[in-house]
């Protein structure tokens, strides 16, 4: 999970960048209309529209913005039709890369993951040759400066999480740990009993990971950041282990 939370504070500045130029609205608005498509626009009946919209909610999303999405979804108002796609490949030093997209036109976006891929020394592989290295899971990453440590275990394991990971000191994070079943009452939980959270979603973890060194990670981070820019990809998962040292020079990069 440490390679996880390392590659989450990356990922956490690019949100905030992506939510300056409001691209971080269009993926939430995404996943909630074709959420409430699926399985309808009352998010109590409805678990995965009610975790976008507990997501978009904590990125401050606006609630009219929110609304417009469901009646989309739901055929309330008029709006393009997405469909889901996955996107399976392999990057430098044999990193396994998963893409989650919503396109409105399969056959561009395809060939668009493709040429990023190819362009920065990966390719695109068969169905299920890089899904079945992922686990989908609930994931709250937490401050511990900002909670008691057994005020969270208590909470979290009694409203259902599978575990509470204290990460390693530098980070100063624990990552609550969740089944996509138990994440909405999990969250719920927490919220009730104001517990701030760093980031909560429902994320695909790889099994094992891949170790990167300084020399070999910049060509890995530089594709998963151009797949992460495609206005079709929703998120990027892969199970690369970039070096702390790494980690730290991206993140201090202005």
């Amino acid at each position: 999970m440490s390679g996880h939370s390392k590659w989450s504070s990356i990922k956490h500045k690019k949100a905030a960048a992506d939510a300056k130029r409001g691209k971080i609205f269009s993926r939430f608005s995404k996943e909630i209309t074709v959420a409430a498509k699926i399985g309808g626009g009352d998010p109590d009946m409805n678990p995965r529209l009610r975790t976008a919209i507990s997501m978009a909610k904590d990125n401050n999303m606006p609630n009219d913005t929110i609304d417009k999405a469901i009646k989309k979804g739901t055929g309330e108002l008029p709006g393009v039709t997405y469909e889901e796609c996955v996107y399976e490949g392999y990057g430098p030093s044999g990193v396994a890369i998963l893409v989650e997209a919503m396109t409105d036109n399969r056959n561009r976006t395809t060939a668009e993951i493709r040429n990023i891929f190819s362009k920065r020394n990966g390719n695109l592989a068969a169905i299920n040759a890089v899904a079945w290295m992922f686990e989908k899971k609930g994931l709250i990453v937490i401050n511990r400066d900002k909670v008691d440590e057994e005020k969270l275990l208590s909470v979290a394991l009694e409203a259902g999480a599978d575990d509470v990971l204290l990460e390693e000191e530098k980070l100063k994070t624990y990552e609550v740990v969740t089944t996509p079943a138990n994440f909405g009452p999990v969250k719920d939980a927490l919220d009730a009993n104001k517990i701030p959270q760093e980031s909560a979603e429902i994320i695909s973890i790889p099994n094992s990971t891949v170790p990167l060194t300084d020399k070999t990670a910049k060509p890995v981070y530089d594709l998963i950041m151009i797949l992460e820019d495609h206005d079709d990809v929703q998120n990027v998962y892969s199970n690369a282990d970039f070096p702390e040292e790494f980690i730290e020079e991206m993140e201090n990069e202005e």
